[in-house]
């Protein structure tokens, strides 16, 4: 499984449906998408300012995380972006790696 940070606002649409539910009525809808194509919700929150959720969750690869987020978006409640959270241990991976690469206009 894959781990995903997913931020987002909320429109006015949606704002008056956290309103209407409450941020636990919201969580248990957001847990349920989660889990639809197979995944997990780890941490929902509320902030302030720019993102009105930040959500970490596991998903079994980009295409579920995908369907998701855009089952989300087109319900027109909310816009939301999506970050693939990496491990220390991929970094450790990644840093093993020897890509080639030439520079633009070298």
């Amino acid at each position: 499984m894959a781990k995903y940070l997913l931020t987002g606002s909320y429109t006015a649409q949606g704002a008056k449906g956290v309103l209407a539910e409450g941020g636990s009525g919201r969580r248990k809808a957001t847990e349920a998408v989660v889990a639809s194509v197979g995944g997990t919700v780890e941490a929902y929150y509320f902030g302030f300012g720019g993102n009105d959720f930040y959500l970490i969750a596991d998903f079994p690869g980009h295409s579920a995380v995908a369907a998701a987020a855009l089952t989300g978006a087109a319900a027109g409640g909310m816009n939301v972006q999506t970050t693939v959270l990496l491990t220390p241990e991929e970094i450790d991976e990644a840093t093993q790696l020897s890509p080639q690469y030439r520079a633009p206009g070298a």
